[in-house]
């Protein structure tokens, strides 16, 4: 519920409550154990940041946020409450989007390989400095060559690439060992196996889909199904990350606005900082101090103020605390914490007043009109006007059929990318290797035929009989064969013509 002045009641303390709408984008925290109010906080943000045109994005990791879809059935308590505050209760809900990276509970929602990055994909893979580096060359040389990496196989394509060709690609950009590739390679198989095929590839998210505001000026509630997401909670946490980041790198500088582009709840924010390496931590305090500048608001929802980063958690504003136990020694450190973050209330002590909050109340300090944290105040927190508790699957079904993104997301595409491309080289590659073995070996058959030939023809000669030699001729003349030559001889000369026609004249006489 937004009021006519420009802010979002939260509840009311001696006075009511608001969040202004314009320092809703310096961001802010909302904490406490397990079933003090959290979710119903988020969801009457949710519900006044939408009435007064801010779409929201926030993810529901128990399944109950969901009910924010539907109107209210108000019961006596909510009533009860409800005329405490001198508020009229009256069943309504905000615009909805459901998204799931799975696809179940919401439209599809995915990233390409190469959007999300080598760092991101590193943390999801929970790779070592090692892995993370050799994975790194695979981006790398993937973009040197112009091959997209829009899906998992695409990835797994490129570290095949880089291991057979390791020897080269390790002269220019160091050592690649073929163990190290299979061990990414079997994690990434890992993640498969857990679903995250349907998250990587394409159509890949818009980002003014989730910037959307309906017909009557209201922002739309993106919730995304995050009950099975948070089994996994390495995927959750770098998703959400990469969605911040995207939306940091597009986004266009605005400045200070009247009211938000956009506000991220960022719930079990803890998984985001667990285990996180210091280049991560960097990152995620560069884009929360910077994309306030982008319009963008961001939430922390999470148990303790302590599980976030003191640099991250000097820039939440807007602070929503609710109860808190301290029967441990962490736990007495925590609520420390976050009794120190408020700006101190003369009227109670912030540590005892954490700790004695019932259900559905809460401490709240905001931020004014100068930017100032205001004192903290105990707050009653404001009941919904949207159902409290999960929608129904025929409920779930409905808002998705009146989503203004129905059929944008639902078919995957699969484009000709590193996969294809890798794969159509390999193809070729062998074809050549064929075609030359081919000629090797009809080189080889035909030099065999021909040496074979050969062999037979010897072999046909060998084989056939020998045939009895011709007399031999004795070269002394007989005495008829001597007068003929000297005939010859004779019959040469001129003096031999005349003889021989003396005698032919002889004979005619006769």
């Amino acid at each position: 519920m937004a009021d006519e002045q420009g802010g979002v009641l939260i509840g009311k303390s001696d006075k009511l409550e608001y969040l202004r709408l314009d320092r809703a984008n310096r961001h802010g925290v909302i904490a406490g154990a397990t079933g003090t109010g959290k979710t119903v906080t988020l969801q009457i943000l949710a519900q006044g940041l939408s009435d007064a045109g801010v779409p929201v994005f926030a993810a529901d990791v128990k399944g109950d946020l969901s009910g924010v879809a539907v109107p209210g059935a108000p019961n006596e308590k909510m009533l009860a409450r409800a005329k405490v505050m001198d508020l009229t209760l009256t069943p309504a809900c905000p615009p909805v989007v459901f998204w799931d990276l799975f696809g179940q509970k919401g439209h599809p929602i995915r990233a390409t390989i190469s959007e999300m990055g080598p760092v991101l994909v590193s943390r999801i893979l929970e790779l070592n400095d090692v892995q993370e580096g050799v994975l790194t060359i695979a981006f790398h040389v993937a973009d040197k060559e112009g091959l997209l990496l829009l899906d998992l196989k695409d990835l797994q394509a490129a570290l095949r690439y880089v291991a057979d060709n390791a020897q080269t690609i390790g002269t220019q950009y160091g050592n690649v060992a073929p163990a190290t590739v299979g061990t990414i390679q079997r994690k990434l198989l890992a993640l498969e196996t857990q679903g995250a095929a349907n998250f990587f590839g394409e159509p890949a998210l818009s980002l003014a889909d989730l910037m959307r505001t309906d017909s009557d000026g209201k922002g739309y509630v993106s919730i995304l199904a995050a009950d099975t997401l948070i089994q996994s909670p390495r995927l959750y946490a770098t998703f959400l990350l990469w969605l911040l980041s995207e939306l940091f790198e597009d986004l266009p500088e605005v400045g200070d606005l009247p009211k938000p582009r956009l506000v991220f709840f960022f719930d079990e924010a803890h998984l985001l900082f667990t285990d996180a390496p210091h280049s991560l931590l960097e990152k995620v305090e560069q884009v929360v101090r910077l994309i306030r500048s982008k319009g963008v608001g961001v939430y922390f929802v999470t148990q303790n103020p302590a599980d976030i980063p003191d640099t991250v958690l000097a820039q939440l504003g807007n602070r929503v605390q609710h109860a808190l136990r301290a029967y441990t020694p962490a736990e007495q450190r925590g609520l420390k914490a976050a009794s120190d973050s408020f700006r101190p209330n003369p009227a109670f002590d912030t540590a005892e007043a954490i700790q004695a909050l019932g259900v559905g109340e809460a401490l709240v300090s905001v931020l004014d009109e100068k930017g100032a944290p205001s004192v903290v105040q105990k707050t009653l927190v404001r009941p919904p006007a949207s159902r409290l508790g999960p929608v129904t699957p025929p409920e779930r079904e409905q808002t998705m059929g009146y989503s203004p993104v129905k059929g944008l997301y639902d078919q995957t595409q699969d484009r000709e990318s590193a996969y294809e491309a890798l794969t159509a080289r390999a193809t070729q590659k062998q074809a050549e290797a064929s075609a030359q073995q081919q000629a090797k070996d009809d080189a080889k058959a035909q030099a065999q035929a021909d040496a074979a030939q050969a062999r037979a023809e010897r072999e046909y000669r060998r084989q056939q009989p020998r045939s009895a030699p011709a007399p031999r001729t004795s070269r002394r003349m007989g005495m008829g064969e001597a007068f003929a030559t000297t005939l010859v001889r004779t019959l040469a000369s001129s003096a031999g013509r005349e003889i021989m026609r003396g005698i032919l004249g002889g004979m005619r006489r006769r």
